[in-house]
């Protein structure tokens, strides 16, 4: 891990990121919160976990008299979505997302949910104050913001365009590869809105965690190429023989200590899921964590 930044730094003269202090294996640093504008009223980009400290820091960093007109939400994961509330009701500013942590699942994935697990760190309480939609444009004190809905990591999962930049959630990091856990996680999701992003080309990203993205294109040309390397490892080790989810996913990612392959798990079932729409593979009994996985 690089060293840790401070938590308030000034990326631009409109745009502030400060970093949560909930830095973890998952989250990298710690949450990145972001604040646009350069007059009174500012914008914030996912307000991270519910901790009174980042809060603080976030309504300190405002000019004096300055306050928050809208608060937008990336995706219900707590690290991220769980704060919006608590800042909300400090500063009377609306809650902007896609809607709540069910929204916006594939209906593969609605059809699975209670047969797949899954749902680490959703925040199943989360609500909006306001539904925005795919290229649906905000109008804000920064400026337009255009909302790009952007599943793959998570259903209701929704990237900002502002100015020459995408403000990319977990979707694309610099650090790591999205994970992508059923059934808020979904592999050809991600691909499409990966694919949207690159169209877009845009300058640079900001993530939910880490360091931004200097060169996105390239970024998102490579965490397509790994999701397609580790697509085809997958079926060479299932055309030698069936397998189970633990068993394939131990075979597939053999430079991962023990404590890591039930995280790796949820990816590998993404892929399966993924595959076996595309008539790839076969699941017996059934689709589920639990089936065994074999070659058409």
């Amino acid at each position: 891990m690089q060293n840790r930044p401070e938590s308030v730094t000034r990326l631009a003269p409109d745009l502030i990121r400060i970093l949560a202090p909930n830095p973890s294996p998952m989250t990298y640093w710690g949450t990145n919160s972001y604040l646009l504008g350069e007059g009174a009223a500012r914008v914030v980009i996912d307000p991270g976990p519910d901790l009174a400290a980042h809060r603080e820091t976030i309504l300190g960093t405002l000019p004096q008299g300055g306050r928050i007109s809208h608060i937008l939400v990336t995706h219900a994961h707590r690290d991220h979505s769980e704060g919006a509330q608590a800042l909300s009701q400090l500063t009377g500013a609306p809650v902007h997302a896609f809607g709540d942590f069910r929204s916006g699942r594939s209906p593969i994935m609605a059809s699975l949910a209670e047969q797949i697990g899954g749902g680490e760190g959703v925040d199943a309480r989360f609500r909006p104050d306001v539904t925005v939609a795919h290229k649906e444009v905000l109008a804000t004190p920064a400026g337009s913001i255009t909302a790009l809905h952007t599943p793959g990591h998570m259903g209701n999962h929704l990237c900002f365009h502002w100015q020459d930049m995408v403000f990319s959630g977990d979707l694309i990091m610099g650090w790591s590869s999205s994970l992508i856990s059923p059934p808020d996680g979904d592999a050809a999701a991600f691909r499409n809105s990966c694919t949207l992003l690159r169209d877009l080309a845009p300058a640079r990203l900001h993530p939910g965690h880490g360091a931004e993205v200097e060169m996105p294109v390239r970024r998102i040309d490579f965490l397509l190429t790994h999701r397609a390397n580790r697509e085809a490892q997958i079926l060479e080790s299932l055309s030698a023989r069936p397998q189970s989810l633990i068993a394939l996913t131990k075979t597939v990612y053999t430079e991962l200590p023990a404590t890591h392959i039930p995280a790796a798990a949820r990816n590998t079932l993404a892929h399966l899921i993924d595959l076996h729409q595309r008539n790839r593979i076969l699941a017996t009994p059934e689709l589920s964590e639990n089936a065994v996985f074999s070659t058409r």
